[in-house]
């Protein structure tokens, strides 16, 4: 029998359809690895429960696992699986803390997976748009960015080797949808590496175990500078 992809798709809805499998997947967001115990109380059941939750998330290709040592920990498979739930939470209005009601810092600023999101991710984007520096286009029917000339000397000004990055098994960049300002910001390898970047230099500081992320007194100078970005 064909296994035809619409039957693959309501697996993998099946899989993301239960509240305490909703509430590992979107702890996970923050591109951070957690054990089955610390995930069983974010998901409110025992942890013989959560072993069984993840299990099913593993066998749908959601999450992945990394044992070490007498620990498991497990992250979200890819940066596909969290532009999913991000869709997901913009189509719902929000999803658990991720609500129109939380808290104006992780509206503010925040990560999505392994790239800058919220109001500091559109305004990025947009103003990489504005500068000329992406460069609009398809690649297997989907939208994807490249970098102009411009853009291309931009970034590798900030130290961001484009050689490496276009040569990992990902998208190099593309606008992901924003849930919480309904704009899209910048997905993709380019959008780690700018991440990675803002992190080292301290223009930002990832707060543990959120997706919050601070925006130091340098980064809003060198925002400004560099960018023309004001927070």
């Amino acid at each position: 029998m064909t296994n035809h992809p619409h039957l693959a798709i309501s697996r993998i809805a099946a899989a993301v359809g239960e509240p305490a499998r909703t509430r590992i997947l979107y702890s996970l967001m923050d591109g951070h690895s957690r054990t089955s115990t610390e995930l069983a109380v974010v998901a409110g059941v025992s942890p013989s429960t959560a072993s069984v939750h993840l299990n099913q998330l593993k066998t749908a290709h959601l999450v992945n696992v990394l044992p070490r040592g007498k620990y498991r920990y497990y992250f979200l498979q890819g940066p596909d699986v969290a532009q999913v739930l991000e869709a997901l939470a913009v189509l719902v209005g929000g999803v658990g803390k991720f609500a129109p009601s939380t808290p104006s810092h992780l509206r503010h600023a925040r990560t999505c997976y392994d790239h800058m999101a919220g109001r500091l991710g559109v305004l990025l984007h947009n103003q990489f748009k504005a500068l000329g520096w992406l460069l609009e286009g398809k690649n297997n029917g989907k939208a994807v960015y490249d970098l102009t000339p411009d853009g291309t000397e931009a970034f590798e000004a900030l130290g961001i080797d484009l050689a490496a990055i276009r040569s990992l098994r990902r998208r190099f960049a593309y606008a992901c949808l924003d849930w919480s300002e309904r704009q899209p910001h910048l997905g993709g390898a380019l959008g780690a590496a700018l991440l990675k970047t803002a992190v080292k230099r301290r223009w930002v500081i990832q707060e543990v175990d959120d997706r919050a992320l601070t925006v130091t007194r340098l980064g809003h100078a060198e925002l400004k500078r560099r960018f023309g970005v004001h927070m």
